[in-house]
């Protein structure tokens, strides 16, 4: 992508537990044109996790200010607490020349697409439902209540599958990995995306 030029907005979405952080962290180490879109939240760090690499930390206070100056591209309540996208990381990723890549859930993907209708959608599904409550289960973070929400909620997140361009169903990490980059990969040879390079060409 040249510098400059629109990026390609790839977002990555599914239920918590299907696996989706993984394939992220997996084609942002292969493609070093590709920008991790780091969003804005109000909740507490995990363990290992960085500001500014995974999430960028803020009080409640800060991300008022931002709501309140249309910083946000989306921004939704999730499990208690709020994730906004800024709108900055489209900007700095067309600077820099890379394409954008969000692991958001569906609420920031129907947002993000209302506003860039060209931007990609892909869900990541778990092999069943087994699989993804016993995933879920196996963290030992969540108390059964909290395992139950999460749950519900991932069934409800499923049900919005619709609104995204390809649904694949994360059965083995490799398999679902080479999928993920395939659709990457086609996606910026598309035909709108690099009209621009035959018309240089005949002079348009």
């Amino acid at each position: 992508m040249n510098k400059g030029k629109a990026p390609l907005l790839l977002i990555v979405s599914s239920p918590s537990g299907a696996g989706k952080t993984t394939l992220c962290h997996k084609l942002l180490a292969e493609f070093d044109d590709l920008k991790f879109s780091v969003s804005h939240t109000t909740r507490q760090p995990r363990p290992n996790e960085v500001d500014g690499k995974d999430y960028y930390f803020v009080s409640n206070e800060t991300f008022d200010e931002m709501l309140e100056n249309d910083l946000f591209i989306e921004w939704a309540h999730v499990h208690g607490n709020r994730y906004g996208t800024s709108r900055a990381e489209i900007r700095t990723a067309a600077v820099a020349g890379r394409d954008l890549l969000f692991d958001v859930d569906f609420q920031g993907a129907r947002k993000i697409r209302e506003q860039y209708p060209d931007a990609v959608g892909l869900f990541v599904l778990p092999p069943s439902i087994e699989v993804l409550r016993n995933r879920l289960a196996k963290r030992g973070t969540e108390t059964a209540e909290s395992l139950e929400r999460r749950f519900k909620a991932a069934l409800d997140e499923i049900r919005t599958h619709d609104l995204f361009d390809y649904l694949l169903v994360n059965r083995e990490l490799d398999i679902a990995y080479d999928q993920l980059r395939a659709v990457l990969i086609a996606e910026r040879i598309r035909q709108s995306r690099v009209a621009y390079v035959a018309q240089e060409m005949i002079g348009l």
